[in-house]
């Protein structure tokens, strides 16, 4: 059997793939290294309290942005 291309897989169906395949090592490797090189993350330094949140708006403004209800979600 030939493995896909995990290269030209996007995020979403690499994603998928290593769900479906979850001993598929080289995939979730291949999914790590795609989540690395798109960097959508937020880094921040550790927080000593809740109320340091406050000192990291876009952060909040992204956590509330991605927990909004969505039209196309089944």
């Amino acid at each position: 059997m030939n493995k896909p291309n995990f290269q030209a897989m996007s995020q979403k169906e690499l994603h998928a793939y290593v769900l479906a395949h979850r001993d598929d090592q080289e995939a979730f490797y291949a999914y790590v290294d795609k989540l690395h090189a798109e960097a959508t993350w937020v880094e921040m330094p550790p927080l000593q309290s809740p109320e340091d949140l406050e000192n990291y708006p876009e952060f909040l403004e992204r956590v509330r942005r991605s927990s909004e209800p969505r039209d196309n979600v089944v």
